[in-house]
């Protein structure tokens, strides 16, 4: 347990932070998962809403700082060259 004030401080604000960062990452990794799993029953309607979802939530993500700008447009990348793959 930190003794020095300006530490006790910084650790709630870490918290707090953490926390608020949760909601995003969290959304993010769940709407990356039903879009995959749209991908894997081969819907093609019901892919392009779930991917779509998908990639609003990792802009999200990035934009907040809570994942680098590389790592969303890597995932962006990769849920997208397998959504292409799908018989249209």
């Amino acid at each position: 347990m930190a003794n020095i004030k300006s530490q006790i401080k910084r650790n709630k604000q870490n918290q707090a932070a953490r926390l608020r960062n949760r909601v995003y990452r969290g959304s993010a990794r769940t709407f990356l998962r039903k879009a995959q799993s749209a991908i894997r029953t081969e819907d093609a309607d019901k892919a392009q809403v779930e991917v779509l979802k998908a990639i609003r939530a990792l802009d999200k993500a990035a934009a907040k700082g809570v994942i680098h700008k590389n790592n969303a447009a890597r995932r962006k990348s990769r849920l997208m060259a397998r959504y292409n793959g799908l018989d249209k």
